[in-house]
């Protein structure tokens, strides 16, 4: 991993997520007839240029918590102080929060007041199977995970990974989409091609699917991924909702076929539907390929508390000092 990486994950997710905010719900062909070039203002929650969601809050709750070492136990109270008290918020207010993880978070919060069980409770939030709890809400926010899990085993890495999903989103299949994000994000940073990456990724989780002996039901779910190549994919068999499946396959759907960082979070927007939160998604794996030299500098500069995000980013890299 190569110095200040830290910088072009932060700053790639909440660019990406600040230009999806403005146009969320709009659909594919409203944006194909006005589609999104650059930072827009108002649209969809009426907010300010440069304003980022709760993708970018909770991924900067993840990331300042993993500053201080691996705690689950912190990381679930950082997330209920964003819920409770606009934690991390670009403006100081939540305005925008999935009903899963609303509720999800509510839980976590009557969990944590019992001081003697919180850490064995959080654990085994993983074990409900609620296939309702399948939205984006924990790969929006889990990248920064990989400055914990870069180099472990792949068995290690989805028992850690699986933790921190379950905190919001308990079912395997949302856990196995954020392991298939982190494992190609990863295995770019070794190889410097996303070919190769995406290459190594499926024979990776085609071994995991057989080790951990995961469901043929939920394998099969991934095939578009795991076993086809979702770059060849048309863009009419992209889907672009909340689900979490949606947005790993348009996440690396838009990877795979644009050059460019700018190129790759505007696919992502003006796919309509989820816009934030893919592109937010797309940025954090487009700013590890292409780093944040590679941002607008219109777009950097635009971004709500932009030196907050740069002071937060250094700490993560002091902490970790992953080098490539």
């Amino acid at each position: 991993m190569r110095r200040a990486l830290a910088k072009d994950i932060l700053f790639g997710i909440a660019i990406g997520d600040a230009l999806g905010v403005p146009v969320e719900f709009q659909s594919r062909n409203s944006l194909k007839a006005n589609p999104v070039i650059g930072m827009r203002e108002f649209g969809t929650y009426h907010q300010p240029k440069g304003t980022w969601s709760d993708d970018s809050s909770l991924t900067f709750c993840l990331a300042e918590s993993l500053i201080n070492g691996y705690d689950i136990v912190d990381i679930a109270h950082k997330f209920v102080q964003w819920k409770n008290e606009a934690y991390w918020t670009p403006h100081g207010n939540v305005f925008d929060i999935g009903i899963t993880t609303s509720m999800a978070i509510s839980r976590l919060d009557s969990i944590l007041k019992n001081k003697n069980e919180e850490k064995n409770k959080l654990h085994s939030l993983k074990s409900h199977t609620d296939e309702q709890t399948n939205g984006n809400g924990s790969l929006m926010r889990i990248l920064p995970m990989l400055f914990l899990t870069f180099g472990k085993s792949i068995q290690d890495q989805f028992s850690l990974i699986w933790d921190v999903s379950a905190l919001t989103h308990y079912h395997v299949r949302s856990a196995i989409a954020c392991l298939i994000y982190l494992r190609f994000a990863e295995n770019y940073l070794k190889t410097e091609s996303k070919y190769q990456a995406y290459s190594q990724t499926q024979k990776e989780i085609k071994q995991f699917f057989i080790e951990a002996n995961i469901a043929y039901s939920e394998i099969i779910l991934f095939n578009r991924i795991i076993e086809a190549n979702i770059s060849e994919f048309d863009e009419i068999e992209i889907r672009s909702s909340g689900y979490v499946l949606h947005s790993l396959e348009a996440s690396l759907w838009c990877i795979m076929n644009y050059k460019t960082f700018d190129d790759s979070v505007l696919a992502a927007v003006n796919l309509g539907g989820d816009t934030d939160t893919n592109a937010a998604i797309t940025g954090g794996l487009a700013g590890i390929i292409y780093g944040i030299d590679s941002m607008p500098s219109e777009w950097i500069d635009s971004l709500v508390r932009k030196n907050d995000i740069l002071e937060l980013s250094n700490l993560l890299d002091q902490k970790y000092q992953l080098i490539h």
